[in-house]
């Protein structure tokens, strides 16, 4: 047994299958199910890894001294353009092994058209995700990118909105599908649109038939390894960030999400078990204006939700099903003057007997204007307390540590 649960947490740090094309249908794939069954030895080799990990970083290796440490590994460089690629070292949580297009060459895309998603222009943002090798992907200068189908990326990607103004928005938005490591950096991603059923190219030998697709900003399925940082994210047609289909090792830190509904969903289905390999942080988030619900909403996984600032909602801030088990920590929660809508959690399609059991745990959490978490579960055990992506800070530090979230204004010459 302990063989097997060491090969369920290996799993989160394998390579994913990658792209395989729209022959497999979406909800089709084949998948090796895992179930959790002791909390506390996944606990102990979720803190094991999080310890040796730590150990070979340099977080804070140029002492900004905000009080975030993704921020304070490379933000205070004033030749932070000579040195991107250093970022890479500076994820936090289940996604800090995240490299991106860090072993690859500087891809700079100069043309922000999408006229043919089968067959794309060399400089375009799409010929640069779709291939094979790693790649660091910059811009040459400001533009806004109206995609005509989803951008497929392959694996081994960064994109690098820093130095630039880019916009991808008013068509179709980022595909995350069976790849590994991908870094998403300082993009504006907003208005995306419902696309598909048209001939997609995913790598530079193979292109398929994409049926319709949700419209998300962002979109996370089958893939793992992935670091979504720094991006302002609006208005989209269904979710802003969208993690399904045992998609694991995920970091969402220091992004701007305003005037959306269903913000973040984290797991596929209530039926679907194999999400419970699913571990997802959630740090350094601003949820702010015109913002309704699901900051995520979560589904069988573990999910770490750590100094975030939730300055509005509607209905709720953090809800889910299917037995999550949900850590927050040091966040700042105001409720909305609503009076109807002060709680931040949210259980769904069962009844109090049952998700009494869920444990979803509240520490260091402040609370403001009504603002109320109801607990539940065994979270204050030893082992449900290590099961944390990252050491979270005081509450009262989040204002200050959210103050520079979103795609940041980074100039050559400045620290950004």
């Amino acid at each position: 047994m302990a063989v097997t649960k060491l090969i369920l947490f290996a799993s989160t740090l394998l390579v994913t299958t990658l792209f395989i094309g729209v022959n497999s249908s979406r909800s089709n794939e084949t998948w090796h199910e895992h179930a959790v069954e002791n909390p506390e030895e996944v606990a102990a080799m979720v803190d094991m890894s999080i310890r040796n990990s730590t150990e070979r970083r340099r977080l804070g290796y140029f002492s900004c001294a905000t009080g975030n440490p993704i921020d304070d590994c490379w933000r205070c460089d004033r030749k932070w353009q000579l040195r991107r690629k250093r970022l890479a070292d500076c994820s936090i949580g289940f996604g800090r092994n995240a490299i991106g297009g860090r072993d690859g060459r500087f891809y700079v895309v100069t043309n922000p058209g999408d006229d043919n998603p089968v067959n794309p222009v060399p400089g375009t943002l799409r010929h640069a995700v779709i291939q094979d090798e790693p790649l660091w992907i910059i811009f040459k200068r400001d533009m806004v990118i109206t995609l005509k189908q989803e951008l497929i990326m392959n694996s081994f990607k960064t994109i690098d909105g820093r130095g630039v103004n880019v916009h991808i928005a008013n068509g179709a938005c980022l595909t995350i599908q069976f790849v590994t490591n991908i870094i998403v950096h300082g993009i504006h991603i907003h208005d995306c649109k419902p696309t598909g059923n048209a001939m997609v190219r995913s790598s530079p030998s193979h292109y398929g038939w994409r049926s319709m697709a949700d419209g998300d900003a962002i979109s996370i399925f089958g893939s793992s390894h992935i670091w979504i940082d720094h991006n302002s994210l609006s208005n989209c047609a269904d979710g802003l960030v969208d993690a399904v289909m045992s998609s694991t090792a995920i970091t969402v830190s220091n992004n701007f999400f305003t005037h959306h509904n269903e913000v973040m969903l984290l797991g596929h289905s209530d039926s679907y078990t194999r999400d419970k390999v699913m571990q997802v942080t959630i740090a350094y988030n601003h949820f702010g204006e015109g913002l309704i619900q699901r900051m995520p909403r979560c589904r069988h996984g573990y999910f770490h939700v750590v100094n975030n600032d939730y300055t509005h909602w509607e209905m709720y801030a953090i809800g889910g099903s299917a037995a999550p088990t949900i850590n927050s920590q040091g966040n700042r929660f105001l409720a909305p003057t609503n009076r109807f809508a002060k709680e931040v959690t949210k259980r769904e399609y069962t009844g109090e007997s049952k998700w009494k059991h869920w444990n979803w745990r509240s520490e260091g959490d402040l609370f403001l204007n009504g603002a109320f978490f109801i607990r539940s579960g065994a979270g204050a055990g030893a082992g449900y307390a290590r099961a944390s992506s990252l050491s979270a800070k005081s509450s009262s530090l989040v204002g200050t540590m959210t103050s520079y979230s979103g795609a940041l204004n980074c100039r050559a010459g400045r620290r950004c």
